[in-house]
């Protein structure tokens, strides 16, 4: 898996560009992208991605790649991302009015994993 496989989707396109752009993404913008990146990029690619945001220190990259890993925090839906994209400056969905904007699931193939703990998490609440 890639960037290139990253980019298919609006919304980490949208995150990719603003890290290669120097810009600071915000941290659920950060969160966002850590979330789903670790899926597509070895650590590595993925903290040098995040170092890109001139706000965020090579050791506080890590640390959150670390807490993201530790946690296993499944992708975020499109519900979640919106209401996350309110408490910053930098637009993570890029064209929140669009129904398929922000859905992170559309165009992303996740290990299977993910879908089976999505799953049982839903299984659970019922």
């Amino acid at each position: 898996m890639s960037v290139a496989d990253l980019r298919k989707n609006k919304t980490m396109a949208n995150l990719l560009d603003g890290l290669e752009a120097s810009k600071d993404i915000g941290h659920y913008g950060r969160l966002v992208f850590t979330i789903v990146a670790r899926h597509f990029l070895s650590e590595a690619e993925a903290i040098a991605y995040l170092q890109k945001d001139p706000d965020f220190s090579e050791s506080e990259a890590k640390a959150l790649y670390q807490q993201v890993e530790a946690k296993n925090y499944n992708p975020p839906r499109r519900e979640k991302i919106l209401e996350w994209q309110q408490h910053q400056v930098f637009t993570i969905c890029p064209n929140a009015e669009d129904p398929d904007a922000g859905n992170i699931y559309q165009d992303l193939q996740f290990p299977s994993e993910i879908y089976e703990q999505i799953s049982e998490y839903h299984q659970q609440q019922a």
